[in-house]
C-alpha cells in the first residue's frame, strides 16, 4: 500500500534535511514527521476498516520475497499510536531541546531513524525483516538515551539498556532460528496444530516470552527501563514508554495469532506475568521522589496490565471461549493504544515542569498549578486516564479486561480469573494513591525551591501537543463505540475465529457519559460548599505557627510512607535518619531510597562480585609466549582424552 511505504519513508527521513539546515532544521523535521504520522493514521484506518489490505509490493518481489511488508488489522492496532506520539513529539521537542542542545542535528535524525524502524516493525510479517527492525529500534534509543551522555548517570543507563536489549535479541535470535519447524519457513504463519504442546513448542514459546518481555519491561526483566526512561529526554520518554515498549506486546500478539491450540500454562504464564509486573510496577512507583522514574514505574504496571488482558485471552482460547478471546485480546490491544496516549501526556507534561522548575525532585516542585496551569491540567488529564476512571480512556480498556476476568469466573481455570479481578483492583487502588500523591506534590500546595517559585508556563509547541493528546484521551472515553468494528478485526486475528461484536463498547459509552453529570455535580458542590464555608482571604489552617513555610507541607515521602511501610516485606526500602528524641528535639535529617530490587539489590552486586574474582586470575595473563603455548597444549590434550573417553 503506498500510504503505509509514503509513512515509513518520511519517517527515515525526518531528520535528514536538518543535517544540513543551519536554521529551520528542526520546523522542517516536525513537518516530515507529521506527514508521515498524517499517513499513517489513514493507512491503519483503511486496514482496520476493511478498505485496504495494507500489502506492500517490493520491487523483484522473486529475489526479495524474504524482505515483504504487510500492515494487517493487528500492526494497524500498533502503529496508531505509533505515529500520534511521535507527530506529538515532534513539535513538542521544538522548544524542549532544539532551542539549546549542540546536538539537536544528532537527535532529531536518531528520532526519524527509531520512528521509522518502529513503523516497519508494525508491518513485518518475516523473521528477517522484525529482527532488521527490532535491532534497528534497539541502536536509535540507544543513541536517544545517550543525549545527555556528559553525565554519569545517562551513561550507565544507556549501557544498562544496551546489554539489556541485546540479551532479549539472542533469545529472539534463537527462538527464529526454531521457527520453521512450527511455520514450516521464517515467513509469519500459522503454526501446525498440536506443536505448541510439544517440548520443541514449549521451547519456542519461552525464548519468545523472554525476548518480547525483556523489550515490553515486564518482572522481573524491567531493570532497564526506569534509569532508561528517566535519563532520556522527555519527548523521547514519552515515545520510549508509549509505543517502544510495546514492540514487545505486538511480538507476543503475533505469537498468539500464529496458535491455534495454546497449552493453558501459557495462558498461565502470561497472566502470571502480567500480575507481578502491575502489582509490583505500581508499588515501586509509589516509593520514587523523581517524576519521570515514577511515571516509568508506572509504564512496567500498565504493561501487566495488557498482559493479564492477553493472558486471560490465551487462557479463553484454550478453553474456546471466543467472549473471553474477545475481551481479553481487545481490551490489550486498547490498552496499547489508551497507555500511549496517557503516558505520553504524562511524560510530555512532566517534562515541561522540569523544564520549568529545574528539577524533576517531587520534594523541590510545589505549586506549580498557580504557574502552569495549562501544564497542570494535562498532568491531571493523564493522572485521571491512568488511574482508569471514567470518562477517560483507560477506563474503558481496563473495564473490558475486568469483563474478560469476569466471563472466566464459573468456568475451568477460574483461579486465573480470581486471580487477575484482584490484581486489576489493587492496582487501580495503589495507582491512584501515586498520582494524588505526584500531582498534590508537584502542583498543588506551595513551591519548595526558589527554581519552582520562578517557574512559567510553556510555550504553544509544547502546550499544544499535550492539549492533542489529552483530546484523543477524552474522544476515547467518551465514544468507545466508535472503535468497535476496528477492535473487533484485531482482536478476531488474535482468537482465530469470528465472533459477536463487541457489544461492550456501547455499554462503555453509557458509562462514561453518565460520568459526566456526576463530575459536573461534584464540581458544583465543591464550589457551593467553598462559597457556604469560607470567605476570602482567610489564610490555610498554620497549626499554631505564626510563620507558617513551605517545608511545612506534607512531602511526596510522607505522604505515601504509611503504604511504603505496610509493603516494607517486598520493597525494601532504605532510610536514614529521622529518629527524634527529648521534648525539645532537635532538627534531624531524614532521607528515604527505594533501590530496584534487581538492578541495584541482585545485578549490579552480583556482577560487581563476578568481576573482582575474575580479576584475581588475572595473574594467569602473564604476557609470555610460552606460557600461552603451554594453554593450548593443555587444552588440546584434554580435547583429545575427552574424544578418546
Amino acid at each position: 500500500m503506498i500510504l503505509f511505504g509514503a509513512t515509513l519513508l518520511l519517517a527515515f527521513l525526518s531528520g535528514l534535511p536538518g543535517l544540513f539546515m543551519k536554521r529551520g532544521g528542526g520546523r522542517s523535521a516536525a513537518l516530515l514527521m507529521g506527514s508521515s504520522a498524517a499517513s499513517g493514521l489513514l493507512a491503519a484506518l483503511q486496514v482496520l476498516l476493511g478498505r485496504a489490505t495494507g500489502a506492500v509490493a517490493l520491487p523483484n518481489q522473486r529475489v526479495l520475497d524474504w524482505g515483504f511488508l504487510h500492515l494487517d488489522p493487528l500492526g494497524a492496532i500498533f502503529l496508531i499510536p505509533v505515529c500520534i506520539l511521535f507527530g506529538s513529539a515532534s513539535v513538542y521537542g521544538l522548544a524542549y531541546w532544539d532551542d539549546h542542545r549542540e546536538n539537536s542535528r544528532t537527535v532529531r535524525a536518531a528520532f526519524g531513524v527509531l520512528a521509522g524502524f518502529l513503523i516497519l516493525l508494525t508491518g513485518a510479517q518475516h523473521a528477517f525483516t522484525f529482527l532488521l527492525g527490532w535491532e534497528g529500534m534497539a541502536l536509535a534509543a540507544f543513541v536517544l538515551v545517550m543525549a545527555e551522555d556528559r553525565d554519569p548517570a545517562t551513561r550507565r543507563a544507556g549501557y544498562v539498556y544496551l546489554a539489556a536489549t541485546h540479551t532479549g535479541t539472542l533469545f529472539l535470535f534463537s527462538a527464529f532460528a526454531l521457527l520453521p519447524k512450527a511455520a514450516g519457513g521464517l515467513a509469519f504463519g500459522p503454526w501446525t496444530p498440536g506443536f505448541a504442546s510439544s517440548p520443541l513448542g514449549s521451547a519456542l514459546f519461552l525464548l519468545f516470552l523472554a525476548g518480547f518481555a525483556f523489550k515490553a519491561g515486564a518482572l522481573p526483566l524491567h531493570f532497564w527501563l526506569p534509569p532508561a526512561h528517566s535519563a532520556a529526554p522527555s519527548h523521547v520518554s514519552a515515545v520510549m514508554s508509549g509505543v517502544l515498549i510495546k514492540m514487545g506486546i505486538l511480538g507476543l500478539a503475533r505469537l498468539v495469532a500464529w496458535v491455534p491450540d495454546p497449552p493453558i500454562w501459557w495462558g498461565g504464564s502470561v497472566t502470571a506475568l502480567g500480575l507481578a509486573s502491575g502489582v509490583l510496577g505500581v508499588a515501586f512507583a509509589l516509593g520514587q521522589h523523581d517524576l519521570k522514574r515514577l511515571l516509568a514505574y508506572h509504564s512496567i504496571e500498565n504493561i501487566g496490565i495488557i498482559l493479564l488482558g492477553l493472558g486471560l485471552g490465551l487462557i479463553g482460547k484454550h478453553a474456546g471461549s471466543l467472549p473471553i478471546q474477545l475481551l481479553g485480546f481487545g481490551g490489550a490491544l486498547l490498552h496499547v493504544v489508551n497507555h500511549a496516549l496517557f503516558k505520553g501526556l504524562l511524560f510530555l507534561a512532566a517534562g515541561s515542569a522540569a523544564k520549568a522548575a529545574g528539577t524533576r525532585d517531587l520534594e523541590a516542585l510545589g505549586g506549580l498549578a498557580r504557574r502552569m496551569p495549562r501544564t497542570s491540567l494535562a498532568f491531571l488529564a493523564g493522572a485521571w486516564a491512568i488511574c482508569g476512571l471514567p470518562p477517560l480512556n483507560g477506563f474503558v480498556s481496563e473495564w473490558m479486561i475486568y469483563l474478560a476476568a469476569f466471563q472466566g469466573l464459573g468456568r475451568p481455570h477460574a483461579l486465573w480469573s480470581v486471580a487477575a479481578l484482584g490484581a486489576l483492583a489493587l492496582i487501580g487502588a495503589l495507582a491512584l494513591a501515586c498520582f494524588a500523591k505526584a500531582f498534590g506534590a508537584a502542583f498543588l500546595g506551595e513551591a519548595r525551591s526558589p527554581a519552582a517559585v520562578e517557574a512559567r508556563e510553556s510555550p504553544p509547541s509544547m502546550v499544544g501537543p499535550m492539549g492533542v493528546l489529552a483530546g484523543a484521551c477524552a474522544f476515547i472515553g467518551f465514544f468507545p463505540v466508535l472503535l468497535g468494528r476496528p477492535l473487533d478485526r484485531a482482536a478476531t486475528q488474535l482468537a482465530g475465529a469470528q465472533g459477536p461484536p463487541l457489544a461492550a463498547m456501547a455499554s462503555l459509552t453509557m458509562l462514561s457519559l453518565m460520568a459526566l453529570p456526576l463530575l459536573a455535580g461534584a464540581w458544583m458542590l465543591v464550589r457551593w460548599s467553598r462559597g457556604r464555608s469560607f470567605r476570602e482571604g482567610v489564610p490555610t489552617w498554620d497549626c499554631g505557627y505564626t510563620a507558617p513555610a513551605a517545608r511545612m507541607q506534607y512531602t511526596a515521602s510522607s505522604f505515601a510512607e504509611g503504604l511504603m511501610r505496610g509493603m516494607r516485606w517486598v520493597l525494601w526500602p532504605v532510610t536514614a535518619g529521622g529518629r527524634v528524641a527529648g521534648f525539645v528535639p532537635r532538627p534531624r535529617p531524614f532521607s528515604s531510597h527505594l533501590p530496584d530490587l534487581v538492578l541495584d539489590r541482585a545485578a549490579e552486586p552480583g556482577l560487581g562480585g563476578a568481576a573482582r574474582g575474575l580479576g584475581a586470575l588475572r595473574f594467569l595473563q602473564a604476557g609470555h609466549l610460552p606460557i600461552y603455548l603451554l594453554y593450548v597444549l593443555l587444552t588440546l590434550l584434554g580435547l583429545f582424552v575427552w574424544m578418546v573417553a
